[in-house]
């Protein structure tokens, strides 16, 4: 059988990541090849191309018999941390609906076994209005009921909300508005929705049997205009600067929610609270860059 080893580069990478819940990057690396090899004799599966790698997560081409027929499937497997814990659990859900379809999980070792997708073809290049529509579209079928199991927003954004107000080193404006903005919005009652929350244009993937798909969700239970904010502060050059700026996130705002069947002026107040929360964690990882970029995008959103 072909070897499937994750790109040694890459694990050097991981290598430096400290422990979320789970094992450190380096212990994770360490272990990932024995991971994959326990599930590609487990699921009888064929390596048949190079690996591919995500932030947190390697994915290698493989193929299984299924009666007289291949399945051209991928088999991911991730280090385990909090965002990671349940993908498994929203892909099952979805039933490939809107999404890349489940064929096998093994929570345990952090590994899913995928239907495969084109890898070379995603939403980066395309119109950027045709691709804030796509987006749209794929929310009215991903924006289902969340199961009872799934973490909800609030649950997830206190602890960051928190965080926030103890920051000295963010303009108190902003950590003022970001969590006031918060506070009044997660007392709306709206039922929580099942969220994709990372669905940028990286992260939709052409298929066979769909136009477009998502990959790589980081669910959460809650508001669907919580969405909104990684299609802004991705293809970030795009958006040009000053008044530019504020008409091209609005823009995109406007595009996108009309396809959802979103409140466009609900989804700028909630992509405010997003860059109050990308904003933290640029400041604690010292990022000048993103922090300047989040900064600046929660500037264009404002009125």
């Amino acid at each position: 059988m072909p070897e499937a080893h994750a790109p040694r580069d890459w694990l050097a990478w991981m290598s430096r990541l400290p422990s979320e819940g789970g094992p450190t990057g380096a212990d994770w690396a360490a272990d990932v090849d024995r991971l994959t090899r326990e599930c590609l004799r487990e699921w009888d599966l064929v390596p048949v191309g190079a690996a591919m790698t995500g932030w947190t997560a390697v994915v290698h081409p493989v193929q299984r018999r299924s009666g007289d027929a291949t399945q051209a499937l991928v088999l991911k497997v991730g280090w385990p941390h909090a965002e990671s814990a349940q993908e498994h659990l929203a892909l099952r859900s979805w039933n490939g609906r809107g999404a890349v379809r489940l064929v096998a999980a093994d929570p345990s070792r952090g590994a899913l076994l995928l239907e495969r997708l084109d890898s070379t073809r995603d939403l980066d290049s395309v119109d950027i209005d045709e691709a804030c529509a796509v987006v749209g579209a794929l929310y009215r079928e991903l924006h289902v009921p969340a199961p009872p199991t799934i973490r909800p927003l609030t649950a997830y954004l206190d602890p960051y909300l928190t965080q926030l107000r103890q920051r000295t080193d963010i303009p108190r404006r902003i950590v003022t508005r970001v969590t006031g903005l918060a506070r009044d919005l997660l007392a709306d009652p709206h039922p929580g929705v099942l969220l994709h929350t990372d669905l940028h244009f990286q992260n939709v993937l052409a298929a066979e049997r769909a136009p477009w798909l998502a990959i790589d969700p980081k669910p959460l239970a809650g508001h669907p205009a919580y969405e909104l904010q990684p299609l802004l502060r991705n293809r970030f050059d795009e958006l040009g600067t000053g008044p530019a700026m504020r008409w091209s996130v609005r823009h995109r705002l406007e595009v996108t929610c009309d396809a959802a069947g979103l409140d466009d002026e609900v989804g700028r107040l909630w992509s405010i609270v997003r860059c109050g929360v990308e904003i933290l964690w640029a400041a604690f990882g010292g990022n000048a860059d993103e922090l300047s970029r989040n900064l600046t995008l929660l500037k264009a959103l404002e009125d």
